[in-house]
């Protein structure tokens, strides 16, 4: 993939995640109780209060940074996320929580602006599957990371252990005949291949590496607010919905809704599957 296509492809994602920033903070209290266990086991792996610095890839609204922060007694976390509108609720979340020993900065994975052997731990929570270049990626936190620094990272798992997210796009790409993405191409699953996220930390030059699955469940209480809520966050999702005309989009969210509700009749809570991946420096 040629830097111009990565150019492209970064570009294109930057105005979309700042397009859904909106969603993501209205969201926020859920998608973060979902996707705890996942931050959870990173924080674990990294042990953040034995630190001084730690770098937080592709955050979002902030997590696991903030919550890293606040466990740390004199270090320092800084987050990153390549839309400035996300970091926006990030920085008001950490207003909101006094959390001072933290940065923030708008920038590309693949072009990281801070030196090198800069970081004691990296962790990155769902941001390899949306890198343009997964392996410039590895490289650069390999590069920015301290000799003996560890990194942690979160990946999906396949797509028939995450029924919260195929529920939806499954019905989406049968009802509208859409033709998934090349495996190589940004995608939920692209990470889920065995082995293949192994050979690209191997290839950055990390050690020591293993990987952990992590069970969580996303809670939105009933079928309607899952529909809202998965169109509102899921950025391919809106975007595979926006080709539907009206018909068609009533004839999908029916269907999404009931098969949301017949799996879950008395409250929705829907089984997401994860890849916890640990390595050292």
């Amino acid at each position: 993939m040629s830097r111009q296509l990565h150019e492209e492809i970064r570009d294109k994602q930057k105005a979309t995640w700042n397009k859904f920033s909106g969603g993501w903070k209205k969201w926020d209290e859920v998608v973060m109780s979902f996707l705890s266990p996942m931050g959870q086991a990173m924080i674990d792996y990294l042990k953040p209060i034995e630190l001084h610095s730690i770098l937080d890839i592709a955050a979002g609204t902030g997590e696991p940074g903030l919550t890293m922060a606040s466990m740390m007694k004199r270090g320092k976390v800084t987050i990153t996320d390549l839309a400035e509108e996300m970091l926006v609720a990030a920085k008001e979340k950490a207003v909101m929580r006094r959390i001072s020993n933290i940065s923030f900065h708008a920038c590309d994975v693949m072009h990281m602006p801070f030196p090198d052997n800069n970081y004691d731990a990296v962790s990155c929570r769902f941001g390899f599957m949306f890198f343009p270049d997964m392996q410039l990626a590895a490289n650069e936190m390999y590069r920015v990371l301290k000799p003996g620094g560890r990194i942690a990272a979160a990946v999906w798992d396949v797509p028939e252990k995450n029924f919260w997210v195929t529920a939806t796009m499954g019905t989406i790409m049968r009802m509208m005949n859409l033709v998934p993405p090349p495996p190589e191409e940004p995608g939920m699953f692209r990470c889920a291949k065995p082995d293949r996220m192994k050979e690209i930390f191997t290839k950055a030059g990390f050690s020591d590496y293993k990987e952990i699955e992590i069970k969580s469940f996303l809670k939105t209480g009933t079928a309607d607010k899952y529909w809202e809520m998965i169109t509102e966050v899921g950025a391919p999702i809106a975007a595979a919905l926006s080709l539907a005309d009206d018909e068609l989009y009533q004839k999908i969210k029916q269907e999404v809704t009931g098969l949301i509700q017949a799996n879950y009749p008395k409250e929705v809570a829907i089984e997401g599957n994860a890849i916890i991946l640990m390595a050292y420096k």
